[in-house]
């Protein structure tokens, strides 16, 4: 067995097509045909489902392309922890972040390129399950997610607090804090149904007895705060996303009455045990950088200017 007849299946399981895998791997399609012929002779079982084109994978296909990814990740993490005894830790990082965490993400991946000047950060904003699936088959190092029970090595990083923007001069523009009842009411723009964080956020609404309607709905942060500065709209944001957007002009920062605390968002890594080297790298720098601390200071920092 070959670890080139590995990475051949592997990219035939991804593209789900022959000449596409193909493709990707700079073999002809004969090639790489021939190889996973070849691997499933050598391992006695069939491997793939075979037609007019690709049907997919037999079970048995199943458990070899299961043991591929993994055998693949060991030798990336050979190749990535000789390379650091050899040159420092180098290679690219490939972190996965959930979409209402990537304004925070830059608190981790700022201090790890510092720290090691020949890595790099590959960074994808992916919904959670597309994490969990991309950490299991071994193609994403870390995550920045929101902490699961059925999470695997993970580290909390910070929790979630909730707060009102809304227009100064609006209804609840010189309130102290506002119920959820209240928020409800205004003409909002949220994240859309299909986010975790509008989800938690629903609930949050639910406890108080209300149902939010808003007008606007966007599927990203950029796109939700895109429409803060027109002095119409209000929203509920997680207060992570100070870190980039901060408060637009004319707007002002409100508390929320209810729990102090929403889900944990943390640093998750795959089932590889020790973790590879540049995820072992990653995790070192997230347990010293303070991301708890450094968020809830600036939300602070926001409130304090508010009260004078």
């Amino acid at each position: 067995m070959q670890l080139r007849q590995l990475e051949y299946l592997v990219a035939l399981a991804r593209e789900r097509h022959f000449v596409r895998a193909a493709a990707a791997c700079y073999v002809s399609q004969p090639s790489l045909s021939a190889a996973i012929r070849r691997l499933e002779h050598e391992l006695n079982v069939p491997i793939v489902r075979r037609g007019r084109r690709y049907e997919g994978l037999t079970p048995e296909g199943e458990v070899v392309l299961a043991w591929a990814h993994r055998i693949l990740a060991e030798q990336d993490a050979l190749r990535q922890e000789l390379s650091a005894l050899r040159d420092g830790l180098t290679g690219t990082l490939r972190l996965g972040v959930v979409p209402t965490a990537l304004p925070a993400a830059s608190l981790l991946t700022t201090p790890f390129c510092e720290r090691h000047p020949g890595a790099r950060v590959s960074m994808e904003s992916l919904s959670s399950a597309d994490i969990a699936h991309g950490l299991a088959e071994f193609e994403l190092d870390a995550a920045m997610t929101y902490l699961d029970d059925d999470a695997l090595r993970r580290l909390p990083l910070y929790e979630e607090r909730y707060v009102l923007l809304t227009p100064l001069d609006g209804p609840l523009g010189g309130v102290r804090s506002a119920t959820w009842s209240q928020a409800a009411a205004l003409p909002l723009c949220l994240l859309n149904s299909r986010m975790r964080n509008r989800r938690i956020i629903d609930e949050c609404f639910a406890a108080d007895g209300a149902t939010a309607a808003p007008a606007i709905e966007s599927d990203t942060v950029a796109g939700l705060y895109a429409h803060l500065p027109a002095g119409r709209w209000s929203s509920v944001i997680s207060h992570a996303w100070l870190h980039m957007f901060g408060v637009p002009d004319g707007l002002r920062v409100v508390p929320l009455e209810g729990p102090a605390h929403g889900p944990r968002v943390g640093l998750v890594t795959g089932p590889d045990d020790p973790p590879s080297v540049l995820a072992g790298a990653l995790l070192a720098v997230a347990r010293e950088a303070g991301v708890r601390e450094a968020l809830d200071a600036l939300l602070r920092t926001y409130l304090d200017a508010d009260d004078h």
